[in-house]
C-alpha cells in the first residue's frame, strides 16, 4: 500500500511536509507505520500549482529517500496547493509511468488501494474510456484507470464527488458481476488547482487511513500523521470526503 499527502493553503515550501516532519513522507517511504507494507520504495511523485493553470510533476523510480533531487527541489518550490506520493507497487510494474501523481490539464490525482481482480476487469473498464482520454493512459496502474474514468465523468459535467462515486460504483458492479471477492480500496485525493477532494472508501470495512489537519494558513491531508502532534490529525471515517477550499473544508458522507 501508498502513503500519500495533500496541501491547500497560504504557500509553504514542500519540504515543509514532504521532508522536514519527524515522520514526514520521505520517512514514510522507509519506514511507514499504518500500512501493510512497511517499506514504500518503488518510486514517487510530487505534483504542484504555481502561476500557471496547469501543475508542475516530478516523479522518479527510485525511492523518496535515496533522491538528492527531491530534497533539493522541496527545498526551493513554495506552492499553496501540492500533492505527493510514495509508492508501493501492487500490479503494473516499477516504472516512471507508473508513478503518482497522475495528471490531465489542470487536475492531479493520487490513490492508495487497489480494485480487487483488476486483471480480470481491466480490459472492460478501459473500454469505458473515450478514446480521447484512452490516448492519455501511460502506465499499467489500477490507479491511473481510475483518474481517467473519473475525468471522463467530470467531462460529462459531473462535479467531483459525483464522479468518484460514479466511477467507483461501476467498478464495484463489474466486480460483482463476476464474483470477485477481493476488496476494492480507494483513499485519495483529487486537486484542480483551486481545491482538494480526498476521500477514503472500501467495499469493505478496511479502507486506507486517512487523516486531516487544519493548521495554521491552510489544511493537510495524509495516509499517516507526520510529526509528533498525533493529536492535531483528525481521522477520516470509513466512506467519508473531505473538501479543502481555501480558508475552510468540509467533512461529508460519501
Amino acid at each position: 500500500m501508498c502513503r500519500f499527502l495533500a496541501y491547500l493553503g497560504d504557500p509553504i515550501y514542500l519540504e515543509q511536509l514532504v521532508c522536514r516532519p519527524r515522520h514526514s513522507l520521505v520517512r514514510q517511504s522507509l519506514q511507514a507505520e499504518e500500512s501493510k507494507t512497511v517499506t514504500n520504495g518503488d518510486g514517487f511523485g510530487i505534483g504542484w500549482y504555481g502561476e500557471r493553470e496547469t501543475p508542475g510533476v516530478y516523479r522518479e523510480v527510485m525511492p523518496a529517500w535515496s533522491d538528492e533531487n527531491l530534497l533539493s527541489l522541496s527545498a526551493t518550490v513554495q506552492s499553496r496547493l501540492f500533492l505527493a506520493h510514495v509508492r508501493a507497487a501492487t500490479g503494473g510494474g516499477i516504472a516512471r509511468q507508473n508513478c503518482h501523481p497522475f495528471h490531465y490539464g489542470r487536475y492531479l490525482f493520487i490513490h492508495n488501494g487497489q480494485v480487487g481482480g483488476y486483471g480480470q476487469l481491466r480490459r472492460v473498464l478501459e473500454s469505458a474510456l473515450p478514446d480521447h482520454l484512452y490516448e492519455q493512459r501511460r502506465g499499467a496502474t489500477d490507479s491511473e484507470l481510475l483518474f481517467l474514468l473519473i475525468m471522463a465523468q467530470l467531462q460529462e459535467g459531473m462535479s467531483a464527488p459525483e464522479a468518484m462515486r460514479a466511477v467507483l460504483q461501476h467498478t464495484e458492479a463489474l466486480m460483482q458481476a463476476r464474483d470477485i471477492k477481493a476488496p476494492l480500496r480507494f483513499a485519495a485525493a483529487l486537486a484542480d488547482g483551486q481545491q482538494i477532494w480526498a476521500l477514503r472508501y472500501a467495499s469493505d470495512d478496511a479502507a486506507p487511513t486517512l487523516y486531516l489537519k487544519p493548521q495554521a494558513g491552510g489544511c493537510a491531508v495524509a495516509s499517516e500523521p507526520l510529526g509528533d502532534d498525533v493529536e492535531a490529525w483528525r481521522p477520516l471515517g470509513q466512506r467519508q470526503l473531505a473538501h479543502l477550499q481555501p480558508g475552510r473544508f468540509e467533512l461529508q458522507p460519501f
